[in-house]
């Protein structure tokens, strides 16, 4: 099978990074693995993976702290492995910079499957007979470039916030429900918690600097969603 992706599988039990990486490597991706929160950093700054599948109790560098310091040079799409079910842990990853997050015991083909679906999402948003480029007022979304300017300076965005911004663009009269922003953005096989969505939108927020209640570009539809553009 022909190598897509490279991954790196970043976890200290050895044995459960080894069945996570046999998993992927079946699904054609070309995989390392990292035992501990520096290595991490400097193998995904090293290999420049599509994915890091990120353990959050990590030693020496724990994973929200691995992502964030990803995050100051990678755009790679990070799913979240967490031994707490509780719900500040997630969020705390997802506001680190995470794309997903899979509570453990992790069932492998679930992570094979998100992975998957990631690759598959469309790096650059853009679609072959779409527009090149999405406004939101003073917000331009550069479609080929997958980048996201803001009164004409860029703003850094992950890769899966890039997505969520785009569908929200892309019909801006149109209220979207966190269902289908989930089935739109992260696949419509997705399993978790629907506040995935709030966390990005609220990530989002912060880097535009837009204000929830008096919003620019994102628009919360109260008892429906979001919607693109200001606020009534």
């Amino acid at each position: 099978m022909d190598v897509a992706y490279r991954a790196l599988v970043v976890d200290d039990e050895v044995p459960l990074a080894g069945v996570l990486s046999a998993y992927l490597r079946r699904a054609g991706f070309e995989v390392s693995e990292a035992h501990d929160g520096p290595t991490a950093v400097t193998e995904t700054r090293r290999q420049d993976p599509d994915l890091v599948v990120l353990d959050l109790g990590l030693p020496l560098l724990d994973g929200i702290d691995v992502c964030r310091s990803v995050r100051e040079f990678s755009d790679c799409y990070v799913i979240m492995l967490t031994a707490r079910a509780e719900e500040e842990d997630t969020l705390e990853g997802l506001s680190a910079g995470a794309d997903d997050y899979i509570t453990k015991p992790v069932r492998p083909r679930e992570l094979v499957a998100r992975a998957l679906a990631m690759m598959r999402r469309p790096r650059s948003g853009a679609r072959a007979s779409g527009p090149e480029s999405l406004h939101i007022g003073a917000l331009t979304l550069d479609l080929s470039a997958r980048e996201v300017r803001l009164d004409g300076r860029p703003v850094d965005v992950t890769p899966t916030e890039f997505a969520l911004l785009t569908v929200l663009a892309r019909e801006p009269e149109r209220a979207f429900t966190r269902p289908e922003l989930i089935a739109a953005v992260w696949g419509t096989n997705w399993v978790g918690d629907e506040h995935l969505v709030d966390v990005h939108v609220r990530n989002l927020r912060r880097r535009l600097r837009d204000d929830a209640h008096a919003p620019r570009f994102i628009r919360t539809v109260r008892g429906v969603g979001y919607r693109s553009g200001p606020g009534s």
